[in-house]
């Protein structure tokens, strides 16, 4: 019989951060450590795959040890190891998986394949456990920008994505325009702060049409063309306004979205994780909103928001419970996707939308 709060030992290693924690329960946090690699990716202006892959490979003993020391355990203690085990970078995501499954082999545990995005909705429950379902989740990412119908853990209805570029990608580019630096998301949100968010009037690409769809690329052409045109302008913008404005412009979008899927499909609760959702002017507007339409919001703490392992061990021990274990010729996967549940709710929607067509 499986113990109501199992030990497991969570690793992430989808993309550029090198990540272990210890899970006891889905809101039981014994440690989380995180070891950073923008130091190395920050003078190309984005993550270099191999030199990610070579970094993993370098600390991830390291950065397991640390998180071990910290819990307070040893290796008797787990009851399994869980990986992401896609989508993500394929070099990045194999050291992480070939230790996983090295470790829980020797230790002679089961082992947990997890999904990077399963793994970022599981973050919602880490500090509010009794987070109601069915809710919509947002996540919002570097690499993605999707919603999804959960109707518990562990089902999803996959009801928008991005058909062009991810929210998190747009701010990473928009940084690199205005020499901000990388990561662009971070450096977008410190430098607004103090700029008129209504100074520039960018488009709100895709907001009318009524779809739970996204894009983002002709935002970021509208703001290239902006930077051409403010090189002759008599009297330039601040980049402090021009930040602002483009930030809004991809906060309106996504709030707006959320909320209308919210809507859409009658739920109660929302929640917006990923490493965007650690900004602080959506954070604020997704409050103020929430708030205003009696939403249920879960918005993870921000060191929860970027890609961590602590989420990995909530969603592998969500895993755990229902006994999903992978098999030791687990493979990674690119693009993995969440596994598709189609609940009544997201079949009537999408028949009528089709019936529009």
């Amino acid at each position: 019989m499986s113990p109501p709060n199992a030990t497991i030992l969570g690793l992430e290693t989808s993309c550029d951060e090198t990540a272990a924690a210890i899970g006891r329960g889905p809101d039981q946090i014994a440690s989380g450590v995180v070891y950073s690699q923008h130091d190395v990716h920050a003078r190309f202006s984005g993550v270099v795959p191999e030199l990610a892959a070579r970094r993993h490979m370098e600390t991830i003993e390291v950065v397991v040890a640390a998180a071990m020391r910290k819990a307070g355990i040893t290796w008797p203690d787990l009851h399994a190891v869980a990986v992401t085990r896609g989508p993500g970078l394929a070099g990045a995501l194999l050291v992480g998986v070939c230790f996983g499954k090295a470790l829980a082999y020797a230790l002679r545990i089961p082992l947990i394949g997890v999904n990077h995005l399963e793994g970022h909705l599981a973050s919602a429950w880490i500090d509010e456990p009794d987070f109601p379902t069915p809710c919509v989740g947002l996540v919002v990412s570097g690499g993605h920008t999707h919603l999804y119908l959960v109707a518990a853990p562990g089902m999803y209805q996959l009801i928008g994505k991005t058909l062009d570029d991810a929210a998190g990608e747009a701010f990473d580019k928009a940084a690199t325009m205005l020499g901000l630096g990388f990561p662009g998301g971070p450096a977008i949100d410190r430098i607004a702060r103090p700029g008129n968010p209504q100074a520039i009037r960018f488009p709100r690409p895709y907001l009318k049409q009524g779809s739970l769809d996204f894009s983002f690329s002709g935002l970021k052409t509208a703001l290239l063309y902006f930077l051409r045109d403010q090189a002759s302008a008599k009297q330039p913008k601040s980049v402090a306004d021009i930040a602002a404005s483009y930030q809004e412009a991809i906060v309106d979008v996504l709030v707006e979205k959320a909320f209308r899927a919210v809507r859409r499909y009658r739920v109660g609760s929302l929640s917006v994780v990923g490493g965007v959702s650690a900004n602080s002017r959506l954070r604020e507007a997704l409050v103020s909103r929430s708030r205003s339409a009696g939403i249920r919001l879960a918005l993870p703490p921000t060191i929860y928001c970027t890609d961590n392992a602590v989420m990995i061990a909530a969603a592998a021990q969500q895993a755990y419970a229902r006994g999903e274990f992978a098999s030791w010729d687990l493979e990674t996967d690119t693009e993995l996707p969440l596994p598709v549940n189609v609940f009544p709710q997201a079949q009537k929607h999408r028949a009528m939308v089709a019936g529009r067509r």
